[in-house]
This record gives C-alpha cells, structure tokens and sequence, in this order.
C-alpha cells in the first residue's frame, strides 16, 4: 500500500513538472506575426491617348512704349492732375513744379537784356562819331578799330543775354509736366510737396498702340525663340488663341533671375487686352518642346503622377496580375510631362493594369484587391417616418384598449352569476 502511495506521489510530482517546463517553454517562445492585410488599390488600364502638350510660358501684357516722365529742372512738385490709370491726350499737363524762382530768374535775365541793349547802342553812337572824326583826319585808324571792336563786344554781350532770357524762358515752361503721346496712366512715382531733381520720374505712361507680351525663359530655351518665330497667346480669362511674333530676345540675362526676357508682338487687332494682364504664350515649332516626341497628336502612354515612385535610380509601377491579384515591380521609362501627367516612353503595353494609388506601401508578390468606391445610400426621408411612428402609436393605443374592453367586463359579468 505504501508503495502504491509513493508511486502515486512521484508521478503527480512529475506531471506537475512537465506542466510547468511546458509553460516556461511557451512564455519564451515568440508570437507567430499577424497576417498582413490585404490592401485595397486604385488601378487603371494602361491605354495609348494623343499627346498634345508642350513648354507653356506665363506673361504680362505691355504697350511697345511706355515712357516714364519726369520734369526737366529740379523743383518741388506743387500739384499732381494725374491719376493712375487716367487716359490722357498728348500735351496734357500731368504736373507742375513751383515756377517762382524761374520767374524770377527769366526776370533777370530780362534785365540783363536791357542791359546789354544799352551798351551796345552807346558803343554804337560813340564809333559814329568817331568814324566822322576819323573822316576829318582828327583821329587815327586805330583808335577808330578800338570803337568798333568794342561795338561788336557790347552787341556780342545783347545776343548773349538774349540767348540766356530764351533758355530762362524755358526753364519756366518746363515747370509743367505734359504727356507726350496718348495713353495710359500707368504708375505715379511722386507726390505734390515732394522735391524732385531734374529727370527723376513723376508718371509712367502706357502709349496706345501696339502691345507686347513679356515673358523670361531659363538658358536651356533660349535657343528656341528667335525673332519672327510665331507663338500663340491664350489669356486668362479667355480660352480664344491669339497669333503673334517674337519680336526682341534678350542679349544678355537678367542679374537676379538669371533668366532671359522675351518680347512677342501682337497684332493690332489684339490690343484689346488689357494692360498688366496674365497671359500664356505657346511657342509653335519650337524643335524640344515635346521633347522629342514629334508633333502634337501622336499616340502616347500617359499615367498620373501619382502611379509613379522611385526604385534606385530608376522610375517604376506596379503592375496587377489579375490571375493571382498581386503586384509586381515594372521599371518604366519617362519622356517629358503633360500637364499632370507623366508620358511613357518605354517600360508598358497598353492593357497592363497599372496601381495609381497606395503605391508607397505596396511590396513585391503583395496581394491586393482592386478598390471599389462606395455607393452611397438613397436618403431616408426623415419628416415621412415621423409621421408614419406617431400613427403607427396611435394605432397600437387604440388596439391596446379594444382589447383590454373585454378582458376587464368579463370578471364583472362572472360576479353577477356568482
């Protein structure tokens, strides 16, 4: 019997034992990784479209000429009749400076004529009567060449103050700025009480006439713009094409944007754009423009940007197997952009099934499902099913009390019998 008990004991000691080596085996062991989940992708059907895109430049909207005037002597500006963006005619005074001290300068310069008047009369008396003396044989020829050459002296001195009477003159007309073409008011670059120097711009102006767009192109494109090359001009706000020449490339490039500014010439039927205006100019046979793929309209491979991620130094796709719906890796090569869209040169076939969507989390043999957006449910209408609950109560209350009616007559008729 002891023996048994003892058999008993050891092999519930090592059951007990196995148990626990066998927790303490399962604690150290590592958890078996989730499953990874199957993603859900946007895909297209890669197909051949026309290709109909090419360099696309923004610009402004110019007059040919616009000139920025300032007054021809120094002043200080007493008052300003131009305003920005006012049409003025040619000869318009546009502003004026204070003319007190050219008044007062052409006044004596008036003075210094008079001046000068009188001393060449006086001179021109006294070699009258010297040449009568000298006719008498009173004088000598030299001292009658003296007389006269202080008459040409003091007429020398007239002409000279009436010169500087004329230019005084013109010192005080130019203390009023006019317009010297017709135009547009463009930009005011000084105010009345200002002091202005002589030359310093006061009002820009806009002449009618011809228009330019102006526009600036990096070096690499230079090449392509030469003079006469037609271009088409699209506004802003219009969708209408407008022809036009290159009409002046820049020599030399700008020294902040390093960039080289282009002048198309519009027509004069096309002046109607405004000044200031954006406008986006279209070199026509411009030779990389596409780059390389030829004249617009020829059948390309084209996927958004969104499909495409960088594998090493390389572009890349994923492209669906629909047998096993898995992804693969598809090296791709890339022509030139269009718009949002980037053009295949090699790499796909049209048919592939190409991820456009999810592409930075997918990985090579991944299987994915094609995503399908959600329909979105009819809308219940609310005020309907308000109306159909109160009924559908009032409906139950009335059939609650037809039918408690008899259960509660019944016991009364019982008692009455009883």
């Amino acid at each position: 019997m002891a023996c048994i008990l003892l058999l008993n004991y050891t092999m519930k000691k090592t059951i007990f034992a196995l148990l626990a080596l066998s927790a303490l085996l399962s604690g150290c062991s590592k958890p078996a990784p989730p499953a990874e989940p199957i993603r859900a992708v946007k895909v297209m059907t890669v197909g051949a479209t026309a290709f109909s895109s090419g360099y696309e430049f923004a610009g402004e909207v110019r007059a040919q000429t616009e000139s920025r005037l300032g007054f021809r002597v120094g002043g200080k500006i007493i008052r300003r009749q131009a305003e920005l963006g006012q049409r003025v005619k040619a000869g318009q005074v546009l502003a004026e400076i204070d003319p007190q001290d050219f008044k007062l300068a052409a006044d004596a310069a008036r003075a210094q004529l008079q001046a000068a008047a009188t001393n060449r009369d006086l001179a021109a008396a006294d070699f009258k009567r010297y040449k009568e003396l000298k006719e008498q044989n009173f004088i000598s020829n030299a001292e009658l060449e003296r007389r006269e050459a202080t008459v040409k002296a003091a007429q020398a001195q007239f002409d000279q103050a009436r010169s500087q009477l004329s230019v005084q003159g013109n010192q005080a007309s130019y203390a009023s700025l006019t317009a010297n073409a017709a135009g547009v008011v463009t930009a005011i670059e000084a105010e009345p009480g200002q002091v202005v120097t002589a030359g310093a711009p006061v009002v820009r102006i806009a002449a009618d006439g011809a228009r330019d767009v102006v526009f600036s192109v990096p070096e690499d494109r230079l090449a392509s713009f030469k003079p006469g090359l037609a271009v088409k001009v699209r506004g802003w706000a219009q969708q209408a094409e407008l022809s036009a020449t290159v009409r002046e490339v820049a020599a030399s490039a700008d020294p902040i944007t390093r960039t080289y500014q282009i002048k198309v010439s519009l027509d004069a039927s096309n002046a109607a754009l405004p000044l200031g205006a954006t406008v986006y100019v279209l070199p026509q046979g411009a030779g990389s423009a596409s780059g390389g793929l030829g004249a617009e309209g020829v059948q390309v491979i084209k996927l958004p940007t969104s499909a495409l991620r960088q594998e090493g130094k390389s572009s890349a796709v994923w492209v669906l197997d629909q047998a096993s719906m898995t992804v693969r890796s598809q090296t791709i090569q890339i022509a030139t952009a269009d718009g949002n869209e980037a053009v295949i040169a090699a790499g796909l076939q049209p048919g592939m099934l190409v991820v456009t969507a999810g592409v930075h989390v997918l990985s090579t043999g991944q299987k994915v499902t094609i995503y399908e957006p959600k329909v979105p449910l009819a809308p219940v209408a609310r005020a309907q099913t308000a109306i159909n609950s109160v009924a559908n109560d009032v409906a139950a209350i009335r059939l609650g009390a037809a039918a408690s009616a008899p259960a509660a007559a019944v016991p009364a008729a019982s008692a009455v019998n009883r």
